[in-house]
């Protein structure tokens, strides 16, 4: 262990309690809390999964066209997650493909980056290949992989401009993790600079594009959205989607000042996090609101104002029966969640200023004129009354972000002709 990860390992134990108690809390009840040890069932002998790490709900929705292509028939695929939100996506996902004969799809939880912890997974689990999502670079468990003889790709990979400052601090660190890593498949020239300036070998870079564009509705939620909005009735509907605690607020203010013109305007509103659910609700109660949850079923009536998407998985389908959606994480400084889900469906897309998440993403939008950006809540408002009047202008919009979906998409097939080269085909 050279001594950068030394000190990196040392400073993990140092912080153990804060670390575990926040693994505590990101807990399945169908999950031994051992896992975080790596402490999981051995693989069958002559097994060798290919691993996946998606770090949480958000980098599972954009590598489920991934996980799709790598999941066939008598082959196990292995998924992990860090948070609860991203292992309850994945199972869903699992079952889906598990059921529809696409071989074996598997969740665990990703143990800590305890140099022990990181050891023990990696010889219970025995991977063929070892695949991590975007930014995900636990230095420990690339030594684990690099030790045992797993070959190991960073995909779509992605280095913000602020993030890579942060790692630049450590880069002796960073410049030992990445020598563990066999294939960086970047999304952008400036993604794979970054990597490169951090120490990983431009020889063993590619740029391939941002799988985030390969996002395909399928048949069964574009259904779903058609029901939902039949229910709805013949009202203007907006959505705001992946909300955080501070958006909420602006949101409902926005909604307020839409309904002086649109009396009759619905929002669909969709915390990015479950745990907000209730909280959510409550806001959306003490400004008496008519509210309807999702989650119980209740019906939205003509005084229903608020419809709240409390519910994990159906973002798109909620994205689909709207005919504006807004991109949350937005208008707070999160950096932005993925503005490509509505553009997939052909629903015009509003954002919020802070992006830092998906600038790449958001520049394409721009180029194409089919993201429309405001400044705050109020600025939210006044484009909101616009376009709900300006039906040839959402139609523009929407037809836009379809074009941009569709004239990117690409990045999946170079990403699998990557990974059909040595080291990581099929042991």
């Amino acid at each position: 262990m050279g001594w950068p990860r030394w000190l990196y390992s040392a400073a993990l134990y140092g912080l153990a309690p804060l670390i575990w108690r926040r693994a505590w809390r990101e807990s399945l009840p169908t999950h031994p809390r051992r896992q975080r040890l790596g402490l999981i069932p051995s693989s069958p002998p002559g097994e060798r999964a290919t691993w996946l790490h998606c770090a949480s709900l958000g980098e599972v929705v954009a590598a489920r066209p991934l996980i799709e292509a790598l999941a066939r028939p008598g082959e196990h695929l292995v998924i992990t997650t860090m948070t609860a939100t991203g292992a309850q996506r994945a199972l869903a996902l699992a079952e889906q493909l598990t059921a529809a004969g696409r071989g074996r799809v598997t969740h665990a939880f990703l143990p800590l980056d305890f140099p022990g912890a990181a050891r023990r997974f990696v010889a219970r689990l025995r991977p063929a290949r070892a695949l991590f999502f975007e930014t995900e670079l636990w230095p420990n468990l690339l030594a684990a992989c690099r030790r045992h003889g797993v070959p190991v790709a960073v995909l779509n990979g992605r280095l913000s401009p602020r993030a890579f400052r942060g790692y630049r601090r450590l880069r002796p660190l960073m410049h030992e993790a990445l020598g563990c890593v066999d294939w960086l498949a970047a999304k952008s020239a400036a993604d794979a600079e970054r990597f490169r300036a951090l120490g990983m070998a431009a020889e063993r870079t590619s740029v391939v594009g941002s799988l985030k564009f390969d996002i395909r509705p399928d048949d069964a939620v574009l259904e779903a959205s058609r029901r939902l909005r039949s229910w709805l009735g013949e009202r203007p509907v907006w959505v705001a989607g992946s909300t955080h605690e501070g958006e909420d607020e602006q949101l409902l203010d926005a909604h307020a000042r839409l309904r002086r013109d649109y009396p009759q305007a619905l929002l669909i509103l969709v915390p990015r996090h479950p745990q907000r659910f209730d909280a959510v609700a409550e806001l959306c109660g003490r400004r008496g609101l008519g509210t309807a949850r999702r989650s119980r079923e209740e019906a939205v009536a003509a005084e229903t104002t608020v419809y709240l998407g409390d519910t994990l998985g159906e973002l798109m389908t909620l994205y689909g029966a709207g005919d504006l959606a807004f991109v949350g994480g937005s208008l707070v400084p999160v950096g932005g969640h993925n503005l490509l889900e509505p553009a997939a469906l052909g629903v015009p897309v509003l954002s919020g200023p802070a992006l830092a998440n998906f600038e790449d993403v958001a520049e394409v939008l721009r180029h194409a004129e089919a993201l429309v950006e405001v400044a705050d809540g109020a600025a939210l408002a006044e484009r909101l009354v616009a376009l709900f009047g300006d039906a040839a202008a959402r139609r523009r919009l929407g037809e836009a972000g379809r074009h941009v979906v569709a004239a990117n998409r690409g990045a999946l097939a170079r990403t699998l002709e990557g990974l059909s080269r040595q080291p990581f085909q099929d042991q």
